[in-house]
């Protein structure tokens, strides 16, 4: 793992322009968002994050309008604003670390099968045209004798997953391109389950109770944190207001808070006896699953404490 400084010369040169913002302290930020990204897990270094993160701000200017320059604050909340841990694992996968691959497989191979099985509607097509995005996520496109894999253009604006998903979508509009004036498939393929099992009630159980458990450990503003923003879509300005700190430190919060949970989450599934993997796929379970009420666990934030507006329609349940 590169310890050198992250100030270093030849980073120094992908930095934004000096007026935009000042390097040391935007490369100073980018070291500190790579620690909580969790990068070094991908075997991704401080200075290869701190290129992709100068790399997707200076390609949107940072959110903001053409011709306008960023300064700190809009440089750390656009920064913050991303998914960084997933911009961290796609960023070493598209440079072919095998830690991040193992991470990646692990993470997403599961959950793509069954979206290609439901968007194909057969279960062994479905599970061939998952392998070809995992193949073709890999990179086994080469221009000038490089390996090119999609997930370099990944931009961390998005989830990963929905980002995959897109992918997955596109590949089968191409398949059926492709195949278009082929015969149908033979009658005897397998066709694919209408839905996922439901998970077992002995693992419901098991997800409730590490959930509670979770979410009873936190504090009173963390779990006002998470109603405000998962349960009534209060914008990060609107949280800031009401706790009197700035934009992107609700964000900063926000992000630590929902990827401490996980990590908690983990713990607590694991503790009752769940395998690691038996956890990670729990973690994925449908929401309507569970008989939980967070509104009852988690600090209700609207009673006067934003102006009436009207909200989106959220599910209190999951």
């Amino acid at each position: 793992m590169d310890s050198a400084p992250v100030q270093s010369a030849a980073l120094r040169q992908t930095a934004v322009d000096s007026d935009a913002v000042e390097r040391d302290y935007a490369l100073r930020l980018a070291e500190a968002l790579w620690v909580e990204a969790h990068a070094e897990a991908f075997d991704l270094e401080r200075g290869e994050f701190a290129q992709v993160l100068f790399a997707v701000g200076a390609k949107v200017n940072y959110g903001l309008p053409p011709g306008e320059s960023a300064g700190r604050a809009q440089v750390e909340s656009f920064w913050r604003g991303l998914h960084l841990q997933d911009l961290a694992l796609a960023s070493a996968c598209a440079l072919g670390r095998d830690p991040a691959w193992r991470e990646f497989i692990n993470r997403y191979r599961a959950p793509l099968t069954r979206a290609a099985i439901a968007i194909t509607g057969s279960a062994a097509v479905g599970e061939e045209l998952a392998d070809s995005l995992n193949s073709e996520m890999f990179g086994i496109h080469q221009r000038d004798g490089q390996r090119r894999s999609p997930l370099a253009s990944y931009s961390g604006r998005g989830s990963l997953i929905g980002f995959l998903r897109a992918s997955l979508a596109q590949k089968n509009v191409d398949r059926h391109r492709r195949t278009g004036r082929e015969m149908p498939l033979e009658s005897s393929e397998v066709p694919a389950p209408p839905q996922a099992p439901e998970p077992p009630p002995e693992s419901l159980a098991c997800i409730e109770t590490a959930l509670r458990q979770t979410l009873a450990r936190l504090e009173s503003e963390e779990r006002f944190m998470l109603s405000a923003w998962f349960l009534d879509q209060r914008t990060l300005l609107e949280i800031s207001r009401v706790l009197r700190v700035h934009e992107a430190t609700v964000s900063r919060r926000v992000q630590r808070l929902t990827a401490r949970l996980h990590d908690e989450l983990l713990k607590n599934l694991e503790a009752s006896g769940m395998s690691k993997a038996a956890a990670r796929e729990a973690l994925g379970v449908e929401p309507g699953d569970l008989d939980i009420n967070l509104r009852k666990l988690l600090q209700p934030s609207q009673s006067e404490t934003f102006p009436e507006r009207s909200a989106p329609a959220v599910t209190d349940r999951i």
